[in-house]
């Protein structure tokens, strides 16, 4: 890919509205669709969300975590799903939240970022807590392939403000420190008028809570914001907590439009519904 993943997620959010759906196979989910809790269940679901909604979606979300439960043949689900969605038109964003250091936080990248790789991904969410340096192999991979990354900054769980809203010695938060960095990275193609492909992780249930932090949200780039449906946060939320940044912002619901399953028809007319939701308050 030679286009930057901010160019396209833009296109994207534009053309099909700016909706990530997650896919989530949870074991209560799997038994909600008369599925079993094993890799035959675990296939039907994500085949019946991939063929519902890739091409439709602007972004699909796998949550990597439910798929490494099943070990190598739950893998060859993800990779399937991966290779099926993007097919389809819709960007990927894996949801795997990795972060280490040197050589392992580079094998990491090899694995979602690198054109070679069965997972390879236009996305991938990592940690930045073992400093936002720590980092820079999965942001060059990134800007080298044309994808992008997502960092986590400002989380939708409320354990997350014990680290997220500590305060560095010079004043700043842990969580305005990783917005910054964020936006330096993103300043090419700020200049340029463009949309970045490094982005944010901010909870749509924070209210407030993003100016507690001292938190500027106008990195440059797309802002990840999960926490819409089951955990509280409505599409009319967002302006209130992304201001004038909410353009940027990619909402990520996953049992808000699963639940709808497993029929493919009410999947699709969910996420169309939340996407034309989303389109009517961030115009």
């Amino acid at each position: 890919m030679t286009t930057p993943f901010g160019t396209r997620l833009r296109r994207a959010m534009d053309d099909r509205g700016p909706l990530c759906v997650g896919i989530d196979p949870h074991a209560s989910l799997l038994a909600d669709w008369g599925l079993g809790d094993d890799i035959a269940g675990l296939e039907r679901f994500t085949r019946t969300v991939v063929d519902a909604l890739a091409e439709r979606v602007a972004v699909l979300k796998p949550q990597s975590a439910f798929f490494e439960r099943f070990g190598s043949r739950g893998i060859a689900v993800l990779e399937r799903a991966v290779a099926d969605a993007r097919a389809a038109g819709a960007l990927v964003l894996m949801d795997a939240k990795r972060g280490d250091i040197g050589s392992t936080m580079a094998a990491y990248a090899a694995a979602y970022l690198d054109p070679g790789s069965p997972l390879f991904s236009d996305a991938v969410t990592v940690s930045p807590y073992l400093g936002f340096g720590s980092l820079r192999p999965a942001l060059d991979a990134a800007r080298a392939s044309g994808a992008g990354v997502f960092v986590l900054a400002l989380t939708s769980n409320p354990e997350g403000a014990e680290v997220q809203h500590a305060v560095r010695a010079g004043g700043a938060t842990v969580a305005a420190t990783v917005l910054d960095h964020l936006r330096e990275e993103n300043a090419d193609e700020a200049r340029a008028g463009r949309l970045g492909s490094f982005g944010a992780v901010v909870g749509a249930t924070l209210g407030g809570a993003a100016g507690e932090a001292g938190a500027d949200l106008a990195i440059g780039g797309p802002l990840l914001a999960p926490g819409i449906g089951a955990q509280g946060a409505t599409p009319a939320d967002l302006p209130e907590v992304f201001g004038a940044a909410v353009r940027n912002v990619l909402p990520s619901v996953s049992r808000g439009v699963l639940r709808h399953g497993p029929d493919p028809a009410s999947l699709a007319e969910a996420a169309l519904r939340m996407a034309d939701q989303v389109r009517a308050v961030a115009e």
